[in-house]
Order: C-alpha cells, then structure tokens, then sequence
C-alpha cells in the first residue's frame, strides 16, 4: 500500500476474497490469491481517492469537519473515474 507505517489500515486479503465470492453466480467459481491481492490494493486506492475528494470538497466549502454531505456530493465523480 502506499506508506508502511504502524497506524496504516488495509483490507484483509480473505475478506474482500470472501465479498467477491458472494457476488459470484456459480458456486464453483474461485478467486485465485493474486485476483484477491489486486481487489485489495483498488479497494483501498478507491477509499483513499474518496476521503481525499471529501476532504477537498469540505475544505471548499470552508467546513471544519467533512460529513455525508460532502461524500455523496463527490461520489458521482468518482464513480465514473474508476
């Protein structure tokens, strides 16, 4: 991820494997340790963007804190940037 420092959250690797599988229509279908390492790397890209464009957006707001407001005003954006 981008910076190894001791208070870094990440996704656990098993977690997001196990989402993925949920969304599956063939029970047989698996995801192999890279697919899960690679899902887990764009979650956590995709995460990081979106508290980053909150942020700015309540910053040009002159807001002291960043609210729901604030997200659901940058996430049309960013869903059509990923």
């Amino acid at each position: 991820m981008a910076e190894n420092s001791s208070t870094e959250l990440s996704f656990k690797k098993e977690t997001v494997s196990k989402l993925l599988t949920l969304f599956f229509r063939e029970e047989r279908t698996r995801v192999s340790a890279d697919a899960a390492l690679l899902m887990t790397e764009m979650l956590y890209v995709f995460v990081e963007e979106a508290a980053q464009r909150t942020m700015k957006q309540a910053e040009s707001e002159d807001c002291d804190k960043m609210d729901i407001e604030h997200f659901e005003k940058i996430l049309p954006q960013l869903l059509l940037d990923f």
